[in-house]
C-alpha cells in the first residue's frame, strides 16, 4: 500500500511537468501482483485526481487557449472511448503482447523528448504565440488529439509526450503553454476511459490500488505543477526510462 501510494505521488508529479507518470505507477502495480489489464484500468482511474490538480496548477498558461481547447476536447473524448473499447474487447493476451512494445515506444519518446524540445525551441521565441491556425492545421490537430486519445485510452504511458510532440510541430506556442493544453486533454481522455471502465468493467478495477493512486497523485500533481519546474528533468527522465525497462522485463517474464 505504501509503494502504490508513493507511486501515485510520483506519477502525479511527473505527469504534471513531464508526462509518462504511468511508467512509474504501472510497474509498481504489476510488482504488487495486479494483472496487466486490471492494472491499466486501476491506474487510469487513480491518476485522474493528479491530472486534475496538475491542470489546475497550469491554469495561467491556458489563458487565450479556450477556443482551441474546446475544438480539441471532442477528439480527446472520442479517442478515450475508442481506446477503452479496444482495451475491454481485445483479448488480454493481445494486451500483454502489445504493452511491452507500447512501453518501449513510450520510453523512447521520453528519452528523445529533450531533442524534440530543442528542435522546437529553435523554431520560435519562448513567448511567441500564433494567433491564426488554418483549416489544414486544425484538422491535423484534431486528428492528433484523437490518435493520442485512443492511445491514452488503451495504454496511458507517454500520451502527453506524444501530444506535446505533435502539437509543438503544428503550433507556435511556448512549451509551457503546450504542457498546459496537454494536461487538460490528458485529464479528459483518462476521465472518459476510466468512466467507461467503471460502467462496463467494474469487476476489473482494484479499488484499493485506484484509491491509493488517487490520493498520491492528487498531491503530487498539485505540488509538481507549482514547484516541479525547479526539479532537474534529467533525474526524472532517467527514473522513468529505468522503470519503463523494468516494466518491460516484468511483463516479458510473466
Amino acid at each position: 500500500m505504501v509503494a502504490v501510494l508513493a507511486a501515485g505521488l510520483a506519477a502525479g508529479g511527473i505527469n504534471a511537468v513531464v508526462g509518462s507518470g504511468t511508467l512509474v505507477s504501472f510497474p509498481v502495480l504489476l510488482a504488487v501482483g495486479i494483472p496487466p489489464v486490471p492494472a491499466t484500468i486501476s491506474n487510469s482511474l487513480g491518476l485522474i485526481a493528479g491530472n486534475a490538480s496538475g491542470a489546475f496548477g497550469y491554469r495561467r498558461e491556458l489563458r487565450g487557449q479556450g477556443r482551441r481547447l474546446l475544438g480539441l476536447l471532442p477528439a480527446s473524448i472520442l479517442g478515450g472511448l475508442t481506446g477503452a473499447f479496444l482495451l475491454l474487447h481485445l483479448p488480454a493476451s493481445t494486451f500483454e503482447a502489445v504493452v511491452p512494445v507500447l512501453i518501449g515506444l513510450a520510453v523512447t519518446l521520453v528519452a528523445v523528448q529533450p531533442l524534440v524540445q530543442r528542435a522546437l525551441a529553435h523554431r520560435r521565441s519562448p513567448d511567441e504565440v500564433e494567433q491564426h491556425v488554418g483549416p489544414g492545421r486544425k484538422a491535423a490537430l484534431f486528428g492528433g488529439a484523437y490518435l493520442t486519445g485512443t492511445y491514452g485510452g488503451y495504454f496511458a504511458a507517454s500520451q502527453g509526450v506524444l501530444q506535446i510532440g505533435i502539437f509543438g510541430l503544428l503550433l507556435r506556442e511556448s512549451l509551457q503553454r503546450l504542457n498546459a493544453l496537454k494536461n487538460v486533454l490528458t485529464l479528459t481522455v483518462n476521465t472518459v476511459a476510466a468512466g467507461a471502465y467503471v460502467v462496463v468493467a467494474t469487476d476489473r478495477v482494484d479499488w484499493t490500488a485506484a484509491g491509493l493512486l488517487a490520493a498520491g497523485s492528487l498531491v503530487g500533481g498539485y505540488v509538481s505543477s507549482r514547484y516541479g519546474r525547479r526539479l532537474p528533468e534529467p533525474v526524472l527522465r532517467t527514473a522513468i526510462v529505468v522503470l519503463g525497462l523494468i516494466a518491460i522485463g516484468v511483463l516479458l517474464n510473466r
